[in-house]
């Protein structure tokens, strides 16, 4: 069972552990340091369009590395290593 403020512990441990790419596999521009402020802004229910606006990720690949990513590192984690 969670004890009271777990939850919010693990969201903040669980977005520690993201794996986003360092720069965009396209363009190349740098975009990992600008993860955990996007995760704030957009929980905090801002609209994603005006987050990456004010992040300056302008370009069409940029954006789509922030919106398709997926976290798979719990599903990965849960397979042992040969």
């Amino acid at each position: 069972m969670a004890k009271p403020g777990q939850s919010a512990r693990r969201a903040i441990d669980r977005r520690r552990k993201m794996i986003i790419p360092i720069r965009c596999w396209s363009c190349g521009k740098p975009i990992g340091q600008s993860w955990e402020a996007y995760l704030d802004k957009v929980n905090a229910g801002e609209d994603k369009k005006k987050v990456l606006d004010v992040l300056k990720l302008e370009r069409y690949c940029c954006r789509a590395m922030f919106l398709g990513h997926v976290d798979l590192i719990d599903t990965a984690s849960q397979f042992k290593k040969f």
